[in-house]
């Protein structure tokens, strides 16, 4: 696969009819090796092995109800309460990640109104905090560790 602008790490993969899957360990299964899979397990473990976020609090593929549609958030952070602290998306490596992509993520935000959203496409990542009271948001220069999700 793809060397990605995170750390390096070794999956758990498996070859089975010819198709290579790989360990989801938050959903406890083996899914297709896709390239946004890759996006997604190696940024997972960035964020387990490397921002200290306990992989008992994340959710993927978290199903969320917006305008009556049931829609998929990639990966949802929650605190102990199990209140959702951040959201996720992930992208292919050949995804520009643009305005559009941001649109997808503020549309969930409606619904689960978190204090962080954070998209990567393995190779560029960024992160928004959420300021609810002065109705503004900025860009962070690096994804923050579980802790300053848990501040606020």
């Amino acid at each position: 696969m793809l060397q990605l602008n995170l750390p390096i790490f070794q999956p758990k993969l498996k070859k089975t009819d010819g198709e290579i899957f790989i360990f989801d360990q938050i959903r406890k299964k083996y899914l297709l090796l896709t390239p946004e899979e890759w996006v997604r397990q190696s940024f997972l473990n960035y964020l387990i092995h490397h921002k200290g976020y306990p992989l008992s609090l994340m959710e993927n593929e978290a199903m969320i109800k917006l305008n009556n549609m049931t829609r998929r958030c990639d990966t949802v952070v929650y605190n102990n309460q199990l209140q959702p602290l951040a959201i996720v998306e992930y992208k292919r490596p050949d995804i520009t990640i643009n305005q559009q992509v941001f649109d997808q993520i503020v549309r969930y935000n409606i619904v689960l109104r978190v204090d962080y959203l954070i998209v990567s496409n393995g190779l560029e990542h960024f992160c928004c905090k959420m300021d609810y009271q002065t109705q503004q948001y900025w860009f962070l220069e690096e994804v923050p560790g579980y802790e300053m999700l848990l501040k606020g």
